[in-house]
């Protein structure tokens, strides 16, 4: 007896479009609480993912409380004013008018740590490729971004904090690094094209553009169209 562990069409398609229609959402979070059975299916895909010498470095820690809210928020408020300064011009103008949060609307945020010495100090496959630990993180945030979106629930990475305030604020200890800030929710909608898109901040690129052969910059294959 043979097992069949391949996708039918449908299933491929619904992985497809969840891909496709992930945003990160920074506006009209509903009040609507997000259901323990829900959360914990979506913390399970993000600890499904892949990591480096099957480290598994990552903690979750779940924010419900106002009032921490409101520090992360105080804190972004003062990084958000920093990189504002950073722009010139009518880029600053713009960027000033964007939303690029919604910590304190959504009902819940969600950070997501690497433990980089969990293992201790010589990990199979990161020998030679010391972040690798961080980038097996990074896929834990990408599993938990998709399997909101295949529960209805929005996201928005906030990154436009200082790691100072996130370990302050948290109780992060020193040795751990805090990979992603995330707000989660449930929202009115999701939005065909991503927001900076639809803002002018940048246009999507061409994936034809960012395709080569054999080595890099090396163009003219036909494995995707112009």
């Amino acid at each position: 007896m043979t097992r069949d562990d391949g996708f039918s069409p449908d299933e491929r398609a619904a992985v497809y479009r969840c891909i496709a229609e992930r945003r990160d959402v920074r506006r009209n979070f509903r009040p609507d609480p997000v259901p323990d059975d829900v959360l914990a299916r979506v913390l399970g895909a993000g600890h499904a993912a892949p990591s480096v010498g099957f480290l598994q470095p990552w903690n979750f820690i779940v924010i419900h409380s106002a009032a921490t809210k409101e520090a992360l928020h105080a804190a972004f408020t003062r990084a958000n004013a920093e990189a504002a300064a950073m722009f010139e011009a009518e880029r600053a103008t713009l960027y000033r008018s964007l939303k690029l949060e919604g910590i304190r609307e959504a009902p819940i945020l969600l950070c997501v740590t690497c433990e980089r010495d969990r293992a201790g100090p010589v990990v199979l496959g990161r020998t030679h490729q010391q972040e690798m630990d961080i980038y097996s993180t990074v896929c834990a945030v990408q599993n938990i971004w998709l399997a909101a979106r295949a529960e209805n629930l929005g996201v928005g990475w906030v990154s436009i904090l200082s790691l100072a305030d996130l370990h302050a604020i948290l109780g992060i200890p020193a040795h751990i690094v805090p990979v992603a800030l995330l707000c989660i929710g449930y929202i009115d909608h999701f939005e065909a094209t991503p927001d900076l898109e639809r803002a002018g901040w940048r246009q999507r690129l061409a994936l034809a553009d960012l395709v080569f052969e054999e080595r890099f910059g090396a163009t003219g294959g036909a494995l995707v169209d112009g």
